[in-house]
């Protein structure tokens, strides 16, 4: 039923426009999904937090709205999510197009492992192996509308996950500096590895609203102010960048799932 799945986060509930909208129902449970035109393509739009911030980061269904988005026939999924800069020398209000992910624990916020392929013997499970988590030619796309739109954008950079809800120590915020984190959020790690597994082109926005724990005072009013500068924003980059897609960006082209049926026998000689 759709070409592209999008996951909003904080403050973006609903995406402009008429919809309908579907529950979709895996084995990991219900998701709700927006369902609209944009340009030439069928939507499928998921809020991950839902209407008045339902879901703090430890319980949204990162399974379920992964597998709703596959099940609806999604070929690619655009996120977005308010970030904390690690990196100091990023600015606070400009898009970020993230190019690597660091998500060492690879679990869900319930302590399971981060993963569809969750039944021994699937013949579909296997071990994902990337050359980047984050869809380059969706990238492209962003950076190029990004422009049109007038939108300056760091591109590149990685992203960090922590599970939350709570916000990061200053030690822990030094230790993702140590591995070269440009921003952190508690949302889409998850999201990175469960649409490759799916074989789902995804592609990452983070809108930095305020710096970590022990980077940089942020007021609470430039948070404020930033948040909802992010609700305008966002919506209308990717939006416009879903009317730009061609079909070869909807190719998962940067990875693959290696599965091993029958398991791995001796060499021969």
């Amino acid at each position: 039923m759709i070409d592209v799945g999008i996951i909003t986060g904080s403050g973006i509930y609903e995406l402009p426009g008429g919809r309908e909208s579907r529950v979709v129902e895996s084995r990991f449970g219900k998701s709700e999904v927006s369902i609209f035109r944009v340009g030439p393509w069928t939507v499928g739009s998921i809020s991950r937090h839902q209407k008045n911030h339902r879901h703090l980061p430890h319980t949204i269904p990162h399974q379920a709205n992964l597998m709703a988005l596959s099940q609806l026939g999604a070929r690619a999924v655009l996120a977005t999510t308010v970030v904390g800069a690690v990196d100091l020398d990023v600015r606070l209000g400009q898009p970020i197009l993230f190019d690597d992910l660091f998500f060492p624990t690879n679990l869900l916020p319930n302590g399971a492992e981060c993963t569809v392929f969750t039944e021994p013997g699937d013949p579909v499970r296997g071990h994902l192996i990337w050359d980047e988590p984050f869809a380059p030619r969706l990238r492209r796309k962003l950076e190029s509308t990004a422009g049109d739109l007038g939108l300056e954008t760091t591109v590149g950079g990685v992203y960090g996950h922590t599970n939350g809800p709570r916000f990061e120590s200053r030690a822990e915020i030094r230790w993702l500096g140590t591995a070269g984190v440009t921003a952190v959020s508690q949302t889409c790690g998850p999201e990175a590895v469960l649409a490759g597994e799916l074989q789902l082109p995804y592609a990452l926005v983070g809108f930095p609203v305020n710096y970590a724990t022990g980077v940089s005072r942020s007021s609470r009013e430039d948070l404020d102010r930033l948040l909802a500068l992010s609700t305008e924003v966002l919506p209308r980059l990717v939006l416009r960048t879903v009317e730009t897609l061609e079909e070869e960006d909807l190719t998962f082209d940067h990875g693959y799932v290696y599965r091993v049926e029958g398991g791995v026998g001796p060499r021969n000689g």
